[in-house]
């Protein structure tokens, strides 16, 4: 399975790097995770200095229009370090603590889906339209997209979109569960502070842990900037 990728949020230090891995059992713990998690997590403390400037600079990323990342509104990174802070860093399953480990690792939001519950095989990424939301929880909370970066699945008949992820708060439509095996992972980089090359390394790192979330993992990634366009 491809999986194409439009980037057409407005902004020119927008960098998306993509992750795909089918044949996951989203049941199946990666071998080596659980320790690297303790000795990451016995370390977040204190964020070092460049993690601290590169948490500003995801917060630039996602203040669009009428959007502020602060409060509730602010990146999924800063929930997990605070959580990893307080000593409730959360476990999900295998692929999503995969995602939760590269976020906090390297302080930058990540959003992952499950591909067979998204029905498509063509996503696009821009600024979230006035009225737009989703419900985000099994509570039935909605998360107002308007000017946050969102990415959505996109109708290969019509063209249009909806959203289904985003920085912040992932859809609930779309997160993974026991009966996973494709996912798709966005991580949310700022070019000012994360060069291209080294949004790569993070991707083959993330695909490599990934592809220990079960026996037969086929994986692929790839950096996309703005205002283009990659098969994954």
């Amino acid at each position: 399975m491809q999986v194409h990728v439009e980037n057409q949020i407005p902004r020119s230090d927008a960098l998306l790097g993509l992750i795909r891995a089918e044949g996951v059992h989203a049941t199946t713990e990666p071998e080596g995770l659980a320790e690297a998690l303790q000795q990451l997590l016995a370390g977040r403390q204190q964020l070092p200095p460049e993690l601290e400037a590169r948490r500003q600079a995801v917060r630039d990323l996602l203040r669009n229009g009428r959007y502020k990342p602060t409060g509730r509104a602010k990146p999924a990174s800063e929930y997990l370090l605070r959580e990893a802070q307080a000593g409730n860093f959360p476990h999900i399953n295998g692929p999503v603590d995969v995602a939760n480990y590269i976020s906090l690792l390297h302080m930058l939001p990540v959003s992952l889906w499950d591909l067979d519950r998204a029905a498509s095989t063509y996503f696009r990424f821009r600024l979230g339209r006035a009225g737009e939301s989703y419900v985000f929880n099994a509570a039935g909370q909605q998360i107002d997209l308007t000017d946050l970066i969102v990415g959505c699945r996109v109708d290969p008949e019509t063209g249009a979109d909806a959203p289904i992820v985003n920085p912040v708060k992932d859809s609930l439509a779309t997160k993974t569960g026991e009966a996973t095996t494709h996912v798709m992972a966005c991580i949310y980089a700022p070019a000012t502070v994360v060069s291209a090359n080294a949004l790569e390394a993070i991707c083959r790192d993330f695909a490599d842990w990934l592809a220990r979330c079960g026996d037969r993992v086929e994986t692929a990634w790839a950096v996309l900037p703005p205002e283009q366009t990659v098969t994954v």
